[in-house]
């Protein structure tokens, strides 16, 4: 028995069927990357931000030309139109970026990395270059400590030692200083924070120019991105010369000179 036959379509018909979607204008195709670019927009204006670390003060934790992520969200403060941000508090032993406190002889407002030795009410001294916390000595295993050569009074057994005439040490900080000690402690006042760098030889921090205040915070390092081989002497270099021809250095020897072992390592 033989199949009835299917009508098949006319073509033209099919065609009447399914139109022809029209192709987006120039406007259309703007406003539809509008919405991408304003989420990263927002992401790298608000949420995240790069920055390179221009001193061997957190050796061997951040090396110099280590380029890092910095989140600034999680410590913001909550706002009401972005409740989704992770807000929270700083914590004790966490690297954090913030803005130094003392403003540089040409105005200019430094941004440093360091970790986070006392938060609000800790009390603090060292002996021998030894942190004690709130009365217990500290095991650092990141922090490089003194040698009997290298011992340094004012550095080492801070605040033992009056700053008045201490080298590297703020005419502010040494006049607000004794305020803040009672007994052999240093006793970290309300919104603010106590911080050191790992390298703590060869580190300007809160030992000479005092407490990073909470408004100071910009964010926390989360890893290293790109680490490049970079001279110390270079992070200082500001004219325009200078900084294009290190440009072109950085091009030139990206393969030999990039710290391959470094790329997307976790800072804590």
């Amino acid at each position: 028995m033989k199949r009835p036959l299917r009508k098949v379509k006319n073509p033209v018909e099919q065609v009447k069927a399914h139109p022809r979607q029209p192709e987006e204008s120039t406007f259309q195709s703007l406003a539809s990357l509008c919405g991408p670019l304003i989420v990263g927009l927002f992401v790298l204006t608000f949420a995240f931000q790069n920055f390179v670390i221009p001193s061997a003060s957190m050796a061997s934790t951040l090396l110099i030309g280590d380029h890092v992520v910095v989140d600034r969200s999680s410590l913001s403060p909550s706002a009401t139109w972005a409740p989704f941000l992770p807000y929270r508090e700083l914590r004790r032993g966490e690297p954090v970026v913030f803005y130094k406190p003392a403003v540089e002889p040409n105005g200019e407002h430094l941004i440093l990395v360091k970790r986070v030795i006392g938060v609000p009410g800790d009390r603090i001294h060292l002996r021998d270059g030894v942190v004690y916390l709130n009365g217990i000595a500290q095991n650092e295993p990141r922090a490089a400590k003194p040698t009997p050569a290298d011992y340094n009074a004012y550095r080492d057994d801070f605040p033992a030692v009056s700053a008045s005439s201490v080298r590297g040490v703020t005419t502010t900080w040494a006049v607000d200083l004794p305020a803040h000690i009672q007994g052999d402690d240093l006793v970290v006042p309300p919104d603010n924070y106590f911080v050191m760098g790992d390298n703590r030889t060869n580190s300007l921090d809160s030992r000479y120019w005092g407490f990073v205040h909470k408004a100071n915070l910009i964010g926390r390092p989360l890893f290293v991105y790109w680490s490049f081989d970079t001279p110390e002497d270079q992070i200082n270099k500001t004219s325009a010369s200078e900084r294009a021809s290190f440009t072109l250095h950085e091009i030139v020897h990206f393969f030999d000179e990039t710290r391959w072992s470094r790329t997307l390592r976790r800072i804590s």
